[in-house]
């Protein structure tokens, strides 16, 4: 046997981050606890990752994501001196990637296997530019015996919407099975099916926008890598169909992913990408984008770009005529939320519990998801707790606890426990006391 050789490509990644073996080590297991799978490595270890030992296969990953975020590129198993994983294939074209994706996403029992890569949140990921993807036509080929028209490009469009609405109201764990299925089982055969070039770019856009749902779906479960691949594939196909307001929704999103995940400078990344990608359009649009990029920058701690957008993002909603047919619904109560958002990161608990009491108070039942109030009321009593209001914040998360059981959101999971840890210091209260144990009947799994 020959004598194991140090791994030099490693070493000169390590060297370029100028951390320390104890830094290196904690990096990791920060993002191992990020995944949802902490790990415990010390010094030694990653002395013994550069000596040349091999790394497990699930904990590469984490390394490389460790190297990338530091160096603020992508960075990939052979730069790294580690062997391609397995299931590291080109795909054969930008709808057989598709089908990998959503059979993989479809399926329970493969999904249970890919699970803990599925959750790695990737902050160098190297997304596809406009110029890079835009006309990409050739991605998609023709000559199957069937053939499509604008009618399956609207069932398509019907079937996203009825897919939001299920999401919306009963969370991501319960709509993104039903929604990886229609991709593989009816999208992707539509879009290798015959059609006149109009209709191909029209199927195109509409399996664009349902990847972003699906996305949006594997966020709220907690699969952000799974939910990161969506997004590019949606990208993919927003610029093969030339549509470019898919295209940079798809960017906002990804940022509104970065940002709930505390990655203030990735998120910030990928709003200004979005906002100077946008298209001339109207002013909802622009406060669309600004309110993103507003909360991104709060988070980053860049406080003055933060304001100034802010202050954009409600000139532009300003300026807005009507609230029907807008793209992303930008509205008041949504600049009301952004603005919570931005004085929170700030330091601002208290303004920011009198914004999100606005939100609601602006909000319309019919046009937010059941969702979206139970994640922003439980955020608004966990800050109301912040600021001593125990009474107030009790009667906010007994709202909560009136629509939780029928949520299958991981998001609001993470909110309820949270729940738990707050409010236990608080058991002698009557309100907390009543509180606590009416949540342990509703979520008895959440309160260990």
């Amino acid at each position: 046997m020959g004598e194991r050789q140090p791994n030099e490509d490693l070493k000169r990644l390590y060297t370029a981050t100028g951390w320390t073996l104890r830094r290196f080590a904690q990096e990791v297991n920060r993002i191992a606890t990020e995944r949802g799978t902490p790990t415990r490595y010390q010094p030694p270890s990653v002395h013994q990752w550069i000596d040349g030992h091999l790394p497990k296969a699930e904990i590469r990953p984490l390394i490389l994501e460790a190297l990338a975020r530091r160096l603020q590129r992508p960075v990939t198993h052979a730069e790294a001196g580690f062997p391609a994983p397995i299931h590291d294939k080109a795909d054969a074209s930008t709808v057989e990637g598709l089908l990998d994706l959503g059979r993989q996403d479809m399926d329970p029992s493969r999904r249970s296997i890919i699970g803990a890569g599925a959750k790695l949140f990737s902050a160098a990921l190297a997304i596809p530019g406009w110029q890079d993807v835009v006309g990409r036509m050739e991605a998609v080929q023709a000559g199957r015996t069937q053939r499509i028209g604008m009618p399956e490009v609207e069932s398509v469009v019907a079937m996203t919407d009825r897919l939001s609405d299920l999401d919306g109201q009963f969370g991501g764990r319960y709509a993104r099975p039903m929604a990886a299925a229609f991709l593989v089982n009816i999208v992707a055969p539509y879009m290798k099916a015959d059609a006149p070039s109009e209709v191909r770019k029209e199927m195109m856009s509409a399996a664009s926008f349902l990847c972003y749902l699906a996305g949006w779906m594997a966020v709220d479960e907690g699969s952000h890598g799974t939910a990161q691949r969506y997004y590019v594939k949606g990208l993919e196909f927003a610029g093969a169909s030339d549509d470019h307001l898919t295209y940079c929704h798809i960017l906002r999103g990804m940022s509104v992913q970065s940002v709930d995940l505390g990655h203030g400078p990735t998120a910030v990344n990928w709003a200004n990408a979005a906002s100077e990608a946008s298209p001339t359009v109207g002013p909802r649009m622009t406060a669309f984008m600004a309110g993103q990029q507003a909360h991104s920058y709060a988070v980053a701690g860049e406080r003055s770009n933060a304001l100034r957008s802010i202050g954009e993002t409600e000139a532009a909603l300003n300026k807005a005529e009507s609230q029907t047919g807008t793209f992303g619904g930008y509205n008041a109560s949504t600049l009301a939320y952004h603005t919570a958002q931005v004085r929170h990161a700030l330091g601002d608990v208290s303004g920011s519990v009198e914004s999100l009491e606005l939100y609601f108070r602006l909000r319309s039942s019919k046009s937010e998801s059941r969702r979206g109030d139970l994640r922003f009321g439980a955020m608004l009593a966990e800050r109301q707790l912040g600021i001593g209001h125990l009474d107030a914040a009790c009667a906010t998360w007994m709202k909560v606890m009136d629509d939780y059981p029928s949520m299958n959101s991981d998001k609001v999971d993470k909110r309820v426990k949270e729940m738990f840890r707050l409010i236990r210091p608080h058991l002698k209260n009557p309100a907390a006391r009543d509180l606590y144990e009416r949540a342990r009947i509703a979520a008895p799994s959440l309160a260990a």
